[in-house]
């Protein structure tokens, strides 16, 4: 199993959803870099279960045990290993479906290539292991503040419910106002009430998050194969549930004339030195990528979620021997995952433009 993301700056993870912790190993930090240990364990309270009442009932404290590369407060540049225990596992919930395969889960495809699997929430299959994501993307972001680079996700869609595309629109200082992490109070109410609805009748709704990136210089990612967006997008469909990323206008731009998507350079008068030639984009239509590589502009994509696979009635399956079945599934279960996966979206993004700004050697840290 490939359980390691990145080139220069990587994340190995390790654990189960009910095993005794999920941790991971960061390699590649930048020394001398200040860790602040509140700012992390913020973001992993923003990805933990039983935050509000669209959430999962799971009650989990997962507070995050640093266990190497630090020293006074600061990176050494070793290894940074860390541990999230889990405290709240209910595995008897799942001792009906030990021979069971989940619809849609990856119960069937686990067993088929190792012959074994464990049951117990899905195992390493669990979008438990993300929270090693959380920590392992607060450290990146930490790094990123010193090049001045920030990464915000939202929440722009749930079932029908959508924001307009344009994140210009909306005061991303806002996204934390609502357990949906949508920052149009009014459309955030509206999916607040969907998502208490498809909870109350144990079914479940998908989703869209929008991310934006400011503050990348020109110029991180490599051809041919190490394209940015293509980086980005492996980064996002690695995340459990994820089913589509676009980036730029994306698939609503085939429709367009080249004449109305091309972004038009414009000379930065106030940014020109003898060193660089500054230009800007007129538009940023591209999504802040072209030929693969950043232009400078704000980087924007957005990636879709489907509705969670476990739902609290009965379906139809198969169990281990090929039998047909019924399967009834009890447990604490989200209803959405949208909230939830901000923070998580929010880390690959941040983990994939650390990792090509150490490949890029763009400046250095003092």
């Amino acid at each position: 199993m490939r359980n390691t993301f990145g080139t220069l700056f990587t994340l190995t993870t390790f654990g189960e959803s009910h095993g005794v912790a999920v941790g991971g190993v960061v390699d590649g930090m930048p020394s001398s870099v200040d860790i602040d240990l509140d700012f992390i364990q913020s973001e992993l309270n923003r990805r933990k279960p039983g935050q509000s009442k669209i959430t999962t009932d799971r009650k989990e404290p997962d507070e995050v045990e640093l266990l190497s590369g630090i020293f006074e407060g600061k990176s050494t540049g070793a290894p940074i290993g860390f541990i999230v225990r889990n405290r709240n596992q209910h595995s008897k919930d799942y001792d009906n479906i030990r021979n069971l395969f989940r619809p849609s889960h990856a119960d069937y495809t686990y067993y088929k290539k190792y012959g074994v699997r464990d049951h117990r929430g899905g195992g390493r299959t669990s979008a438990r292991i993300t929270l090693a994501r959380v920590v392992a993307g607060a450290l990146a972001k930490l790094v990123l503040r010193k090049y001045g680079i920030s990464v915000h996700a939202y929440t722009s869609q749930v079932g029908n419910i959508c924001l307009e595309r344009d994140y210009r629109k909306y005061d991303l200082s806002k996204v934390e106002d609502s357990p949906t992490r949508c920052p149009d109070p009014e459309k955030a109410k509206e999916m607040e009430s969907l998502i208490s609805q498809m909870k109350e009748e144990g079914d479940t709704i998908g989703g869209v998050i929008t991310c934006v990136i400011k503050g990348c210089p020109p110029g991180l990612g490599e051809p041919e194969f190490g394209k940015l967006h293509s980086l980005l997008g492996g980064a996002m469909l690695s995340i459990n549930a994820v089913k589509g990323f676009e980036y730029g206008e994306g698939f609503a731009g085939v429709s367009w004339r080249g004449s109305e998507q091309n972004d038009r350079f414009v000379s930065n008068a106030d940014a020109r030195d003898a060193s660089r030639l500054a230009v800007n984009t007129s538009t940023n239509h591209s999504g802040g990528i072209q030929g693969g590589l950043s232009n400078g502009e704000d980087i924007y994509f957005r990636v879709a979620f489907k509705p969670v696979a476990t739902l609290l009635m009965e379906q139809e399956t198969v169990d281990v021997e090929g039998n047909p079945a019924t399967i009834d599934v009890r447990g604490r279960h989200d209803p959405c995952v949208l909230a939830r996966a901000v923070p998580i979206v929010e880390a690959m993004a941040a983990m994939v433009i650390l990792d090509q700004l150490l490949i890029n050697n763009t400046s250095k840290l003092t």
